[in-house]
């Protein structure tokens, strides 16, 4: 999985050495007018389609999407941002809003020549693909929709913070180690067992991703993703989708992640028997790659 020219290391791809899964190197890019942001990428073959994945709340590009790099790169070229706040994502001083992340992820596709993609959101990644879609319908191929919703009400807010892999796979942070160490915490029975026990290599380079975060704009998206509500338009979208509900999922739970199917009727819909953690799976990838596919047509 080599990168193209001009990416530079965070530290050697892992997988290597058999200690993890390979993490694509990634890229500094410039978005005129709006900050420098950072973007994973694998070429996949010549002239694939190109998907591109939205990560979650306290999640990066690499962290949400390490298990999926490689699957779906048999058939897409890959591209995954750092979303505001996040990682090596834009940082400003002004307030944390889902709009500029989409906005932020159509000015990278135009920095990067890419006239559509694939818009796949996770979790907080869910609205910002729908904004994507929203705000610049002329760049989104096709939407697949994991382990989120079009609105998140109340009685979610205490577990939506911890969303994704971030916390699952960080087990070398302060966070990670606090919700493995305290008893009975709810969102520690989330973690899969393997996931606490990656290996050191992983969890190092998870914790730094981690660490990397901007605290406030963090707290911001979390009230971001909250106010969050798109069931006014989202009814439009005619390009083809696919939702991937994760049934066991007690940070966004099912019946929440089936209010997109109220909304796009003609979506295509895979159920999985998984929780909110599950994109630190290996399985993980192989169902992303499947609902990538059917959201360009069945290639």
């Amino acid at each position: 999985m080599a990168p193209a020219p001009g990416f530079e290391p965070d530290g050697p791809p892992l997988g290597d050495d058999g200690d993890g899964p390979p993490i694509p190197l990634g890229r500094r890019v410039e978005l005129p007018g709006r900050g420098t942001t950072f973007v994973r990428e694998v070429a996949g073959p010549p002239g694939a389609p190109t998907v591109l994945l939205l990560h979650g709340l306290m999640a990066s590009g690499g962290l949400n999407w390490f298990q999926a790099f490689e699957p779906l790169s048999q058939h897409f070229r890959v591209l995954a941002i750092d979303h505001r706040g996040h990682g090596r994502g834009i940082r400003a001083w002004r307030r944390f809003r889902l709009a500029d992340c989409a906005d932020d992820a159509a000015a990278l596709l135009d920095a990067l020549g890419v006239d559509q993609a694939i818009a796949v959101g996770y979790s907080m990644g869910g609205p910002i693909a729908q904004l994507l879609w929203h705000r610049h319908p002329e760049k989104v191929r096709g939407l697949v929709f994991s382990a989120t919703s079009n609105r998140f009400v109340p009685g979610v807010r205490e577990r939506l913070f911890f969303v994704t892999a971030a916390s699952a796979a960080a087990g070398s942070t302060r966070l990670g180690q606090l919700a493995t160490r305290i008893p009975l915490a709810p969102w520690q029975r989330q973690i899969p067992e393997g996931v606490r026990a990656r290996p050191d290599s992983l969890s190092r380079w998870a914790g730094a991703e981690m660490r990397r975060h901007d605290p406030r704009m963090v707290t911001e998206a979390l009230a971001a993703v909250m106010s969050f509500d798109s069931r006014s338009w989202l009814n439009e979208v005619d390009v083809p989708t696919t939702i991937v509900v994760t049934t066991k999922d007690r940070a966004v739970p099912a019946q929440e992640q089936l209010r997109l199917l109220l909304a796009i009727p003609h979506a295509q819909v895979h159920l999985h028997d998984e929780g909110h953690v599950w994109c630190a799976r290996r399985s993980f990838g192989d169902a992303i790659t499947e609902a990538c596919l059917s959201a360009d047509g069945g290639r």
